[in-house]
Formats: structure tokens, C-alpha cells, sequence
């Protein structure tokens, strides 16, 4: 079918051109059998049916989109793409999905909100619980359980991840550092004994 060929709506009974349908392989004219705007309102109207809200498209000048999270209208730069969505670009702009991602991820992750995860870092003064130095950032878990332990520095929460969360290791790699250096005892081939 032509661009140029006119089509009616089944809805609004209206004739209009190609372009304002939206396609539909399933139908023998690869087009929807609403306009746009008819669909848009059908859609509209099932959403409220069942008491769901659907917000509203904002007009925004060409090469920019409307986050509907922070409500500025910004330049595509600002956006990532998206092949599944009718204009290609993704629903938030960058900052606002970051953020909208990393919420989901500790809610997901940890069972934390931003402000249970928030007040986790006052409770510890902003610093790291294990060195007192550097600034808490990474929340720390056990393993096993799942249970939230605190939020500590990069480093910190790295070197109990290499640790394997074993309090005996960390233990010897601690009398180590304080310079009570030792080896392990060779009983028997592959047996070591270590010292007390």
C-alpha cells in the first residue's frame, strides 16, 4: 500500500493517510485497523478501566524527548536507544534510569531502600565501618544468609570478598600483618600442620 493512499478508521470513521496508523502484520493491509489516536485513546481508556494511570505524551521539539521522571526536556545525547519503543529512544533519559536501576538493584539485591540505605551510612558517620577512613559506599552482605552487614569502601568490602568471608583466614592474614610471620609445618606429603 502507498503512503499516499488514504485509509479509514474504524473507530473515529475518519479517512486518513497510511502514516497515521500504526503497522499490524496480522492484518492483510499491515496496518491497525485504529488511527494513532484512536488507538492511543482505546488504550487509554482500558488502562483506566482497570484503575491504572497512563501518563500523557509531552510534545517535545525534534532531537530531544521528556523524561517523565525528572520532567526536563532534553537532547538525544542524554538518551539511550531502545529498538523495542515506537520512536527508538529509551523511556527515562540516562541520569534517571541510572538511578531508577540502581534503586531496583539494592530493593532486588539487599532488600534495602535509599533510605534504609541511607540511614545505614549515617548510622556509621559516612565512614567505612572497617577501615574508619574512607567514605562507606558499597553495602556489604553475608554470602550464606543474605544479611546486610553494613556499608564499607571499596577496598574493604574487596578484600573480605577475597577473603571468602572466612573469619580464620582473616584472622592469620591480620596476625600477619602485625608482623608474627609463620609457616605452616610440612607432617606428611600434602599435610600441614599449623602453628598454635
Amino acid at each position: 500500500m502507498e503512503e499516499t493512499e488514504a485509509r479509514r478508521c474504524s473507530r473515529c470513521k475518519q479517512y486518513l493517510p497510511c502514516a497515521a496508523f500504526a503497522s499490524n502484520t496480522s492484518m492483510p493491509d499491515g496496518l491497525q485497523a485504529y488511527c494513532r489516536e484512536c488507538a492511543a485513546e482505546y488504550y487509554r481508556q482500558r488502562q483506566e478501566a482497570k484503575g491504572k494511570k497512563v501518563r500523557k505524551k509531552a510534545p517535545a521539539p525534534p532531537g530531544r524527548e521528556r523524561c517523565p521522571q525528572c520532567e526536563e526536556v532534553k537532547p538525544h545525547s542524554e538518551w539511550e536507544r531502545n529498538k523495542s519503543s515506537s520512536d527508538g529512544w529509551a523511556s527515562y533519559c540516562c541520569a534517571c534510569r541510572a538511578e531508577r536501576n540502581r534503586v531496583s538493584y539494592f530493593k532486588r539485591r539487599y532488600g534495602l531502600t535509599p533510605a534504609e540505605s541511607d540511614a545505614l551510612v549515617a548510622e556509621q558517620q559516612g565512614v567505612c565501618c572497617i577501615c574508619l577512613a574512607a567514605p562507606a559506599a558499597h553495602v556489604d552482605h553475608c554470602h550464606e544468609k543474605g544479611r546486610v552487614r553494613g556499608v564499607l569502601c571499596f577496598s574493604c568490602n574487596a578484600a573480605l570478598g577475597q577473603f571468602k568471608d572466612q573469619p580464620d583466614v582473616i584472622r592469620r592474614a591480620a596476625t600477619y600483618v602485625e608482623g608474627n610471620a609463620w609457616k605452616p609445618t610440612l607432617v606428611a606429603p600434602g599435610v600441614y600442620q599449623l602453628p598454635s
